[in-house]
């Protein structure tokens, strides 16, 4: 009977012993591996006496840190670190991977994927004095309304080169992707009838149509090569009012419009980000117990916290065959953790100094 009971132990020991190790390894390794990917990063090289491929895969590491720092940044924070030093931009890779290569009339062509720790990269940017920002995609309708203020005449849809080429040109790095409106008689005449109050006007009418709760109104005078825009930009169920002028515009060049829409677009970047900046400063350590019978709750936990973006990182510190001590460092408050986590299904007691989850 007590050799029996000595093999259960030992046994049970075992188990726990390997789900230490693998829950180990799995908050270690997929907390970072997952964050911060740079897809599909499209390099080529002429294939010439000098080629050297590991030149090539030092020249897509700097391109991906950039594409990733473009995304999570913003703008006027982000130059001085597109000059980081090589081995600070490797030392941020977690891994890498070529997914396709050819060669093709004398020239090398390569994707890459490149995997950046998050932590490491998030460690980085506060030595820098910088937040970065949640990559949070979002879909937003967008209307640009053109008006000639001289000869006081509205250009909607077809006639509004803003509206034509609004979508023409995407960086790969935005996180903003845009509805436009189509082209509707009954919302023309809805703008037509409120010409008069168009900064003040609300356009709920038309915006209700497309069931997005986000959006950006952008109003456009145009005054000889003076164009002033007046931005009624909708994030969260927030409104911002933004201004801006550009000089020397040329309305009969293609480019001129190209360049001020990218201006438009780099700014609501900009604000979008801002408002899912991470206080990296704050370090909140927490301390949270699971059964370690309770298998699934384990692997339900692990996975959903993955997905936290202000989990800055979290590892094991104590298992045993009762109770599985996880330490959790939060970028933010214990009411903002209270709520994401339990928005993810996990019930979350916090009556006691060590939390439990249930």
């Amino acid at each position: 009977m007590f050799q029996k009971n000595i093999f259960h132990w030992y046994r049970s020991y075992i188990i726990i012993l390997f789900l230490f190790v693998f829950f180990i390894k799995f908050s270690t390794d997929n907390l970072y591996a997952n964050d911060y990917k740079v897809k599909n990063l499209e390099i080529s090289e002429p294939y010439e006496i000098n080629f050297n491929k590991k030149n090539i895969i030092e020249r897509a590491f700097v391109l991906a840190f950039k594409e990733l720092i473009t995304k999570i940044t913003i703008s006027d924070e982000n130059f001085n670190l597109y000059k980081a030093d090589l081995k600070v931009v490797k030392s941020l890779i977690e891994s890498f991977s070529i997914i396709d290569e050819k060669f093709i009339d004398n020239k090398y062509f390569a994707k890459f994927d490149v995997n950046f720790n998050k932590k490491e990269v998030r460690d980085f940017l506060e030595k820098n004095n910088i937040f970065p920002s949640i990559p949070k995609e979002k879909i937003l309708f967008v209307m640009p309304i053109l008006i000639d203020s001289q000869e006081n005449e509205l250009f909607l849809f077809s006639e509004n080169p803003f509206y034509l080429d609004w979508n023409k040109k995407n960086e790969k790095h935005y996180l903003l992707k845009y509805i436009v409106p189509n082209e509707d008689i009954e919302d023309i005449n809805i703008i037509k009838k409120n010409i008069n109050n168009i900064e003040e006007y609300n356009f709920n009418e038309i915006i209700s149509k497309y069931d997005l709760e986000d959006y950006i109104i952008i109003i456009l005078f145009k005054n000889n090569d003076k164009l002033k825009t007046l931005s009624k930009i909708n994030f969260n169920n927030n409104l911002f009012i933004s201004n801006q002028v550009f000089s020397g515009v040329n309305f009969d060049e293609k480019d001129s419009l190209t360049k001020i829409i990218k201006k438009l677009k780099k700014s609501y970047e900009d604000r979008w980000k801002k408002i899912n900046q991470i206080n990296t400063s704050i370090k909140l350590q927490l301390t949270l117990s699971i059964d370690s019978k309770n298998y699934k709750l384990i692997q339900k936990f692990e996975k959903k916290i993955l997905n936290l973006d202000l989990v800055s990182h979290y590892y094991i510190d104590y298992f045993s065959n009762e109770n599985t001590i996880y330490k959790i460092i939060y970028n933010s408050t214990p009411k903002k953790f209270i709520q994401e986590i339990e928005n993810t299904g996990i019930k979350l007691d916090t009556s006691s100094k060590i939390w439990s989850i249930k």
